[in-house]
């Protein structure tokens, strides 16, 4: 294996880990499996960081190497995320999203916003892709940066609305939503679900498990009957029993799929009225 081909699979070795890397360990790793030298591999991590590839990153007093996100990168077939200032060619199919380094969850690193994003994708460009240019919507719960909801809007919703309790979140939503000129089809806001009042056609909640199983009565009241949900932030353990319980009556899974131990899953809505099953 060459050395191009050695720092590809270094990158998509730390991008597929379930687990934070430690410099220290990722050196081992690579000298062992490359038998390569030490000096050799210090230089080899060096680079790569020089280069954008990867970045260090501090939690609780340890250092860990973790894909960066300091240039574009693409995290589905469509989607690209890039910091302000930066340029990409895109090609024709591609959707650009510009996140500000931000405290708020969701700037593309975690599998979860990866997975919702995927999943999304799906629901806009394989299932309903109608939707284009129709009079639908969207509510991303939690909304973090906003990222999901402007995927939604980038890939064929017309508006929506994105909430989250955290106000540093709806600070930071807001300006990633000006900052893609979305303000005009996106409000972020601090609202809390009990007074969202109108359903839409889409419900995104990229959420821990306990919350999910929490917000079902939301969710249903939230999505149109004809609506679908777009849910992701459990573990690939617990999605079975999130499943049985959201399909029980309401909807209908009709994709999911696992990412470096998180899951996501797209449902739809198939009843309308108590015991009124949509055909």
């Amino acid at each position: 294996m060459d050395i191009h081909q050695i720092r590809k699979a270094i990158i998509e070795h730390v991008a597929a880990s379930a687990f934070k890397i430690t410099p220290r360990h990722l050196e081992k790793t690579i000298t062992d499996t490359y038998s390569l030298d030490k000096s050799r591999t210090k230089a080899l991590l060096k680079d790569l960081v020089a280069q954008g590839e990867l970045e260090y990153a501090y939690e609780f007093g340890s250092t860990y190497l973790v894909p960066s996100f300091n240039k574009p990168v693409r995290i589905s077939a469509h989607v690209v995320i890039m910091p302000p200032g930066h340029q990409y060619s895109q090609a024709p199919d591609d959707v650009i999203i510009q996140i500000k380094p931000g405290a708020a969850f969701g700037g593309g690193r975690h599998p979860t916003t990866r997975l919702s994003v995927k999943g999304i994708e799906f629901l806009l460009k394989e299932v309903r892709p109608d939707w284009l240019n129709k009079d639908c919507s969207v509510l991303d719960i939690g909304t973090g940066s906003g990222i999901l909801a402007m995927v939604a809007v980038c890939l064929g919703i017309k508006k929506g609305i994105g909430i989250d309790i955290d106000p540093c979140a709806v600070a930071e939503a807001g300006e990633n939503v000006a900052l893609n000129d979305y303000q005009h089809r996106l409000t972020m806001s601090g609202t809390k679900i009990d007074a969202i009042n109108p359903s839409f056609s889409m419900v995104i909640a990229n959420l821990r498990y306990p919350s999910l199983k929490k917000l079902y009565p939301q969710v249903i009241r939230l999505t149109d009957p004809d609506g679908w949900a777009v849910l992701s932030g459990f573990r690939p353990h617990e999605k079975q029993d999130l499943l049985d319980f959201y399909t029980a009556r309401y909807f209908e899974c009709i994709w999911a799929a696992d990412q470096v131990g998180w899951s996501a899953a797209v449902l739809k809505r198939i009843f309308t009225k108590k015991g009124e099953h949509r055909k």
